[in-house]
């Protein structure tokens, strides 16, 4: 399906690497005008140079902030809408996956996953929905959650329990939305191969090699999946494409999610 965003704004957070990175690609080559997002200047100066190599005007900017900062998405919002005067797109992908359990976990840990990977969501999808509003036209915001939403390892506990608290923010607020023409869609995204993902699997003390012996139960085509195929799902939402469809959570994984039972292949 070829999906234009042509003279679309859309912000893209946490997306100096990984998953935001390349969906921020996508959307930029869909059209779309993009901010960037995340705490590494340079990184965001770098990929911003790299999507505008080849225009002819200005079709990206970054923005940095921490999420943790209750005042962050008041400025990703603003840097939008200077830069570019309009807002028409969300993407809330940035967050932290720190290990803990029941008996590891404290007060900090808790409050500082929640304020990154629920709060700043929230006031980032409060700020997009006002300028939506402000403009009178249609927006659309993608949620970039988590399969663990339902579950989860029992060592990212605070992590499972934040995007389960996103799943429910998806669907509360696409329902409350969707008669302004503002819809709040997720991708519970597997288990995905990244830069970041890599450095955790090595700390834990798995070989340089570790990708190839995944066993086939999580990775049933071969591989587990990769960023560049979660960012065409991320476009469909964003684009008219998925009109009028709201307040859903899908399930971006090579399997299905719930009631699997692979007992019999253990």
């Amino acid at each position: 399906m070829n999906i234009d965003l042509s003279d679309r704004v859309i912000i893209i957070t946490g997306s100096s690497g990984g998953i935001g990175w390349a969906i921020a690609r996508e959307v930029h080559a869909s059209g779309a005008r993009v901010v960037l997002h995340g705490t590494r200047e340079e990184a965001l100066r770098e990929k911003v140079r790299e999507l505008d190599a080849d225009e002819t005007s200005k079709r990206a900017d970054w923005v940095s902030a921490d999420l943790a900062d209750p005042e962050a998405p008041a400025r990703i919002i603003a840097k939008a809408v200077d830069t570019f005067g309009r807002l028409d797109g969300l993407v809330n992908n940035a967050g932290i996956f720190p290990r803990n359990n029941l008996t590891s976990i404290t007060v900090d840990d808790f409050e500082h996953i929640f304020a990154v990977n629920a709060r700043a969501p929230l006031f980032l999808c409060q700020g997009a929905a006002a300028r939506f509003r402000a403009q009178k036209s249609p927006g659309s915001i993608v949620n970039i959650g988590s399969i663990n939403a339902h579950c989860g390892q029992s060592d990212i506990l605070a992590y499972s329990m934040s995007k389960g608290a996103l799943q429910t923010m998806t669907r509360n607020l696409g329902d409350a939305l969707g008669a302004e023409g503002i819809r709040v869609n997720q991708l519970n995204v597997g288990w995905t191969y990244t830069d970041t993902e890599h450095k955790v699997q090595l700390a834990e003390g798995r070989p340089e090699n570790w990708l190839e012996q995944v066993p086939k139960v999580f990775a049933p085509s071969g591989s587990i999946l990769r960023p560049e195929q979660i960012a065409p799902h991320a476009v469909f939402w964003l684009s008219d494409a998925s009109w009028p469809i709201n307040g859903q959570v899908y399930e971006v994984e090579q399997y299905p999610v719930i009631g699997r039972n692979k007992i019999n292949e253990g």
